[in-house]
């Protein structure tokens, strides 16, 4: 025998069950179709012989009222009777019900005819006399027949009622049956299980199903009580698992929390000290550790540098201030990333500072920016220890924080350095281009003045008086002019409160009056954008202050297709190509630098005693320009 007992299922059971009655409602009808079949023949038969009834007396009226010409018609159809009776009609269902009564009956008939039409069908009988009681006693013979046929056919009637019956306490039975054995095998299982499930929700977990069946139900009663097996074993272990998950949700906010705090802390950190102190701080809090160094290397990766320590001995911090890479496991470039060193199998050290310390263990996490080695945070514990797989990601990307803030301070210090540089050369080439030129000038004079004083000529030294008080007057307007530039602020988003301020200073410097006119809606111009045009437009207005003459000045701005700016004056105007060298030579040509350096063009229009123009069309902004002067912010110019 096999290990398991057979299985049976819900569906083998029902039909094991439902087989023997369906097979026995198969057989009683079957029964009952042959039974009604028998009584069809019977009564197509019955009809059949109360035809021949009818023919004989039809036959006997005939022969009574010399009808002699219908006699054979007569005869046939009662010979086609006798045939029919006795073969029975295959188109049909007509036969006998033979018995041995029925035969009989049958043969005397066929006598009775034999007789009847050899004394009657024949020649034509002498005498009349005897027909009427051959006739009725041949009626009589064919009525005895028709009688054992219904006798037979009363028997089949008895039968079929009896089929009939029994059909119906079969299927009353079986209905019944079927609902027992559905009640026994679904409604009891389903029912068994709804108990226990409403157990298993009123706090009960030990309902169990305890009639499990070999059938899908038993498989669902055994699936449902490993459920509530396995339900109630975690149920016990509920409250250690809710400890465990809750020490690792302590877990990770500790460290959540250490990453905002350290994020918080190279956010706000303004020097490199600052940074490497608070962060070593922090880390030795965060790591539980007894002590902490900050070691920055050089790009060879040959020298370590302590930036910041906490927690160690004074003599220590001093002997390891710069570390050689080698002469120590600390400051020891390592591809493979966070080390765990046991300070008491260092015997090769030629420093041995952590061991004198009190140190058990040495952790060293590299500082690292895209592959590339910066420096490493050591930890100095007291005990032996070693890092958890989540202590050392944490540690990781502590120091991948604080590698990122000390590339941020640097390239911060890039950036100022830059910015100084550039505001340097933009001073120095203002000076070179505006006052340097007047003081080359007033040294020349100032030689002329020797030259004259030696000769004595009053004229000439007051002719060179002349000309030095014009070129200390230039000076000292340029001078008020680089001020008036540098101290000019401009708008984060509309040049135009700026172009107004410098047209006001202008008017209050000079006495001339001026006019701007906005047309046209453009895409705000960035910060240094606004700078470079505020700073060509100041040199255009400046020029005009110098050689113009003029009366009035206009600004016209036109924003749309693409950013134009057109400084013109009602002066005395000049032939650019003909006074290449004269002095608004260096004007135009910081002019022409500035525009060359946004990608501008610059034009000059000019015409004796009729003005001029200064040009400036700016390039037309693609898409991504448009971006980018959206989202820049916008610093102010000045100092």
């Amino acid at each position: 025998m096999g290990a398991r007992a057979e299985r049976w299922g819900l569906g083998a059971k029902l039909a094991l069950v439902g087989t023997p009655f369906l097979l026995a409602a198969l057989l009683s009808t079957m029964a009952t179709l042959w039974v009604s079949w028998q009584l069809d023949g019977g009564a197509a038969a019955v009809n059949e012989a109360g035809r021949m009834r009818m023919q004989a007396y039809r036959m006997a009226l005939a022969v009574g009222t010399g009808e002699s010409a219908a006699l054979p018609s007569l005869e046939r159809e009662f010979e086609h009777s006798l045939t029919v009776l006795r073969d029975g009609d295959p188109e049909r269902p007509l036969f006998v019900p033979w018995d041995a009564r029925a035969q009989a009956h049958f043969a005397t008939v066929e006598l009775d005819w034999k007789k009847f039409h050899t004394q009657w069908l024949g020649p034509a009988p002498t005498s009349l006399t005897a027909l009427r009681g051959d006739t009725v006693s041949f009626a009589s013979d064919i009525d005895k027949f028709v009688a054992s046929i219904e006798t037979h056919m009363a028997r089949w009637t008895a039968v079929l009622h009896l089929l009939q019956m029994g059909i119906l306490g079969l299927a009353v039975f079986g209905a019944a049956l079927l609902l027992f054995t559905g009640y026994l095998f679904v409604l009891e299982p389903v029912n068994l299980l709804k108990q226990a499930i409403q157990k298993i929700q009123g706090g009960d977990l030990g309902a169990r199903v305890d009639r499990v069946t070999t059938d899908e139900f038993g498989t669902l009663a055994n699936g449902f009580n490993d459920m509530a097996e396995h339900l109630q074993s975690m149920y016990r272990n509920l409250e250690s698992k809710v400890q465990e998950k809750t020490a690792e949700l302590e877990v990770k906010r500790e460290r959540l929390e250490a990453l905002y705090e350290v994020t918080a802390l190279v956010a706000r950190a303004t020097s490199l000290d600052e940074l490497a102190q608070d962060f070593s701080q922090r880390v030795m809090h965060i790591a539980h550790a007894d002590g902490v160094a900050l070691r920055w290397s050089d790009q060879e990766n040959r020298r370590y540098l302590m930036l910041a320590a906490s927690g160690l001995p004074t003599s220590m911090v001093k002997e390891e201030q710069c570390l050689v890479a080698g002469d120590c496991h600390c400051g020891t470039p390592s591809p493979s990333g966070l080390r765990v060193i046991p300070i008491n199998k260092l015997e090769t050290a030629a420093l041995k500072h952590c061991a004198r310390a009190g140190f058990e263990t040495v952790v060293t996490v590299p500082i690292r920016l895209h592959e590339r080695l910066m420096g490493e945070v050591d930890l100095f514990f007291h005990a032996r220890v070693t890092p958890t797989e989540a202590e050392s990601s944490l540690l990781e990307a502590l120091n991948s924080h604080l590698a990122s803030a000390m590339e941020n301070l640097r390239l911060n210090a890039l950036e100022k350095e830059a910015a100084v540089s550039g505001e340097r050369q933009l001073i120095a080439g203002e000076l070179h281009d505006s006052i340097a030129q007047s003081l080359a000038f007033l040294k020349i004079q100032v030689q002329l003045m020797r030259d004259a004083v030696q000769s004595g000529s009053m004229l000439e030294i007051r002719k060179v008086l002349e000309e030095i008080d014009a070129g200390v007057r230039e000076s000292y307007g340029d001078v008020r002019e680089l001020l008036l530039h540098f101290r000019t602020r401009t708008n984060t988003e509309d040049i135009e409160p700026a172009l107004a301020t410098t047209l006001l200073k202008f008017e209050h410097q000079t006495g001339l009056k001026s006019a701007l006119v906005m047309s046209g809606q453009g895409m705000p111009l960035t910060p240094d954008l606004q700078i470079q045009v505020l700073h060509i437009v100041q040199e255009a207005l400046s020029n005009v202050r110098k050689h113009a003459r003029a009366s009035q000045v206009w600004l016209d701005v036109q924003q749309q297709p693409q950013w134009r700016f057109e400084v013109r004056d009602d002066g005395i105007g000049f032939l650019p190509d003909l006074q290449q060298m004269d002095e608004t030579h260096v004007g135009m040509r910081i002019m022409t630098e500035r525009a060359q350096r946004i990608g501008a063009t610059l034009e000059v229009i000019s015409t004796p005693h009729h003005g001029s123009s200064v040009i400036l069309t700016l390039p037309v902004p693609t898409q991504a320009m448009a971006e980018g002067r959206a989202q820049a912010p916008g610093p102010a110019l000045g100092a």
